[in-house]
């Protein structure tokens, strides 16, 4: 009876994987929406593509691999059997190359498949909403395939791809975080006017100074650590350019004329913006080639003088490890789970991430015509609640982003085996942070110059 058991729910969780509508007759997805299940799916595609990266690139990796017999050029050997795999290229940046080029081309896949998809009835919204075995399947031979693309000038080229997607991608997030902190403000301040009003209002008090205290200390450590008197006027001017942005938005923020317009802004979303681009400009001045002006993390730590720091990585290593790159990586995580789940209520927002207002339903079970508990509601049959293709350009530009992360935003040297910081990532990451604030500025005052138009 027990083994009959697991039969029908090995058959039932098959139909999730393989079937056409997945998880609408399955009992081991959870009650959601439909729209809501698939983004969370293809999120853990990337997710799983991340994780892969990750390992590739641990230190040692490739000393490990060197270790199984017959696998590795260099490394041990079978009898009778030669070893045709290059470990250069399947650990370290190659390999994070190489696994970023494939998800982007699985999401780029999908994007062009998914153009003008309008609901749930078109027939390629049963490709977007199941078969995730075959998909799966598709992910492994695109990236088996990509560990034979030859050296040549394939990482210069891609390099200069992960430049621009993760430029785009940065704008993204920043468009993420905004609308993340307008629903935060609004859901507080309801919950305010219809209960404990001093308790949620002292909340939003406490996080709003917590988010400029923590960037204010980044600008002194900044002013400490990454200039210098009579060099780094680069960072100094980074630094106070991004800081006078900043206290501009923040006093737009709490204008009357403002406020009257757009009543959900607030110095909530303002100090949670000033704090992400202060990450920014922090960023992009550990991408500096002038080590006088971007010291290592442990020789800060440590307090260890800048000129007689170690090099940050021998040649052909990539120290991903570094504080930047785990908080980027800690905030892609962040804004992916949220992109996949959200479901916002902010018609500026959802018209720049090609969404749908949210309408705050979530999906539960329902029994459908053939008498089957449906745990997964198709909430998309008079519409789609998100934009198939723009979901999946996003994504596109995740993978450059993390290709970008993971290999700290260095321009490889194939001559020399190196990976070297580049200026055009110091400007690219500055440039982005700027036009950020600006699309931040745009959504203070567009209401207001523009006020016969509806932006709420």
């Amino acid at each position: 009876m027990g083994a009959c058991m697991a039969l029908c729910s090995l058959a039932s969780c098959a139909s999730c994987l393989c079937g056409s509508a997945p998880c609408l007759l399955c009992g081991c997805c959870p009650s959601s929406n439909n729209s809501t299940v698939t983004r969370l799916l293809f999120s853990f595609f990337l997710l799983l593509g991340t994780l892969v990266s990750v390992i590739m690139i641990l230190p040692g990796m490739e000393t490990q691999l060197r270790k199984i017999p017959g696998f590795c050029q260099g490394g041990t050997t079978i009898p009778g059997i030669e070893n045709h795999v290059n470990c250069d290229v399947i650990v370290g940046y190659k390999s994070v190359y190489r696994m970023c080029f494939a998800m982007a081309c699985f999401f780029f896949l999908f994007s062009a498949i998914m153009i003008r998809v309008k609901s749930s009835k078109d027939p390629r919204a049963a490709i977007q909403n199941g078969f995730w075995f075959f998909k799966f399947l598709i992910l492994v031979g695109i990236t088996v395939g990509a560990f034979f693309i030859p050296d040549g000038t394939f990482h210069d080229v891609w390099f200069y791809f992960g430049i621009v997607g993760s430029f785009m991608f940065i704008l993204i997030q920043l468009i993420l975080l905004i609308d993340f902190a307008h629903s935060w403000n609004e859901v507080w301040v309801r919950n305010a006017e219809e209960g404990n009003s001093k308790c949620w209002f002292s909340g939003l008090l406490f996080f709003t100074i917590l988010h400029y205290a923590l960037a204010f200390a980044a600008i002194v450590l900044f002013y400490l650590y990454y200039t210098k008197p009579d060099n780094c006027t680069e960072h100094k001017f980074f630094i106070s350019f991004n800081l006078i942005l900043c206290v501009i938005i923040s006093v737009l923020s709490i204008l009357p004329k403002v406020q009257d317009a757009s009543p959900q802004s607030g110095l909530l979303q303002s100090s949670i913006i000033t704090m992400y681009t202060m990450y920014v400009t922090w960023s992009a001045m550990t991408n500096n080639p002038n080590r006088e002006c971007n010291p290592s993390l442990l020789s800060l730590v440590s307090n260890i003088s800048t000129t007689e720091a170690m090099p940050t990585s021998s040649p052909g290593m990539v120290q991903w490890w570094d504080a930047q790159g785990i908080v980027g990586l800690v905030i892609f995580l962040f804004c992916t789970f949220y992109a996949s789940i959200r479901s916002s209520s902010n018609a500026q927002v959802n018209r720049l991430m090609q969404t749908e207002e949210g309408k705050g339903t979530v999906g539960g079970e329902e029994v459908g015509k053939d008498g089957l508990r449906r745990r997964v509601v198709d909430n998309e049959e008079d519409g789609v609640t998100y934009n198939y293709s723009f979901f999946h350009f996003h994504l596109l530009l995740a993978s450059l982003y993390i290709m970008m992360t993971l290999t700290n935003w260095y321009k490889p040297d194939t001559t020399t085996q190196a990976m070297q910081s580049t200026m055009p990532a110091v400007w690219v990451k500055i440039s982005s942070s700027w036009l950020g604030l600006g699309l931040y500025l745009w959504t203070l005052v567009a209401p207001v110059i523009f006020p016969n138009r509806d932006f709420n």
